[in-house]
């Protein structure tokens, strides 16, 4: 492991987690859970294979990743994060928050996006009372979707889609996110090209 080699927390973390692609790694555990090696790949455009089994590798011998061997029908290698992986969560929400400011001019020709990178910022930005009805919101980019369910007091984000949504929201990434965040009204951005089907009222619910 290559190492800064000084006596600071903020340099032995880095020393850890500070390399390319680590924390995009961390990233997609904590939104899709136990995840395949295609899993991964799939979440991670343009990571080089064996880099992506390198960094694996290390953040096994970390300690903030495990690897099993799931019994059939998947019968392949899962991959998850130990309890010190899932302590990174707060660290990835503070990256969002800081990086928020940066995503309002919208992804370029050459990024790439999945639906459930939306997963963070709608665990930072929607909030369900716990008297609250639950609710299924359903935000679409293309053919891929991700799943907000507000029940309880609580805000919980699955990749796909759900059988029955109360409301489904579609179109551009930055849409969806100027949305949910509540930087963009909702009128806005159904002017801007946003699809709204269902009740408009429950993303007001939830922010």
């Amino acid at each position: 492991m290559r190492t800064y080699g000084q006596y600071c927390a903020i340099a032995r973390t880095l020393d850890v987690v500070g390399d390319r692609w680590t924390l995009l790694i961390v990233r997609e555990l904590l939104l899709q859970g136990p995840c395949r090696y295609t899993d991964l790949r799939n979440g991670l455009p343009r990571i080089a294979t064996n880099l992506l089994a390198d960094r694996l590798r290390e953040l096994e011998q970390a300690g903030l990743v495990e690897s099993r061997a799931a019994p059939p029908p998947v019968a392949t290698t899962l991959f998850s994060l130990t309890d010190r992986g899932r302590a990174l969560q707060p660290v990835l929400r503070e990256l969002v928050t800081w990086g928020a400011e940066l995503m309002p001019s919208g992804p370029s020709e050459e990024d790439s996006f999945r639906s459930h990178w939306l997963g963070f910022p709608a665990s930072l930005y929607l909030r369900a009372a716990p008297d609250q009805a639950p609710v299924a919101l359903e935000l679409r980019t293309g053919e891929e979707s991700v799943t907000i369910l507000a029940a309880d007091g609580s805000v919980r984000v699955q990749p796909g889609a759900t059988p029955e949504p109360d409301l489904v929201l579609s179109g551009a990434p930055q849409l969806l996110l100027g949305a949910i965040s509540g930087l963009l009204p909702l009128e806005d951005a159904r002017a801007l090209g946003l699809v709204i089907d269902g009740d408009p009222g429950v993303l007001v619910r939830l922010q």
